[in-house]
């Protein structure tokens, strides 16, 4: 009864690693496709971070964050995540004061015509326009970042899945041996329980 025990749970986990092997090697496949296409579109954009003066000019913080991208191409998750919140966030506030582009949109929408057409006017349709542009690029970047954590992640369980299924087909071989040491131990009581006639 034991050895057949021992085998049940040897073959369920050999079905097991199975699963996590064919998980794993999808979660694989997903972190380089995820890669590449963040690669692929973020150097399509040719952005090279800022160095140099662009950096001078900003936050103490802001510019300890970018220092380490200096000059290189924008082409990675992190490197779109310190270019959106540490360079064209900063540029956008100091543009508008602090204010958000709804705030600016908001003043905006509510001038009059004749407002609108000032000076005063198309500086604020201008700006308002800036911070649309920025807000998209931002949201773009920060959307390029969060599948590279996706793809990141999907990398990381890629591992743990393929070290499961390691596992799994370790304690499958202990199962096995495991089994049969106990049928050979029932065999010896068996035949070491049949008497002997002369």
């Amino acid at each position: 009864m034991r050895s057949a025990f021992d085998k049940f749970i040897s073959w369920t986990g050999l079905a097991m690693a199975a699963v996590l092997i064919l998980a794993g090697g999808l979660l694989l496949w997903a972190n380089s496709f995820i890669g590449n296409q963040v690669h692929d579109q973020l150097t399509m954009q040719g952005i090279t971070m800022p160095e140099g003066d662009a950096l001078s000019g900003l936050p103490k913080a802001d510019a300890d964050a970018l220092k380490q991208y200096a000059g290189s191409p924008l082409d990675t998750g992190p490197e779109a995540k310190a270019f959106a919140n540490h360079y064209i966030l900063v540029h956008m506030n100091e543009a508008s004061g602090n204010r958000t582009y709804e705030d600016v949109s908001g003043e905006y929408i509510g001038m009059s015509d004749e407002q609108k057409a000032s000076e005063e006017g198309q500086a604020l349709a201008g700006l308002r326009q800036t911070l649309f542009m920025g807000n998209t690029l931002r949201g773009l970047l920060l959307y390029g970042y969060a599948f590279a954590t996706i793809g990141t992640i999907a990398g990381i369980a890629s591992v743990v899945a393929f070290g499961g299924a390691a596992l799994l087909l370790v304690l499958f071989g202990l199962g096995l041996w495991h089994a049969r040491k106990v049928e050979k131990t029932a065999d010896v009581k068996v035949s070491g329980a049949i008497p002997h006639t002369a």
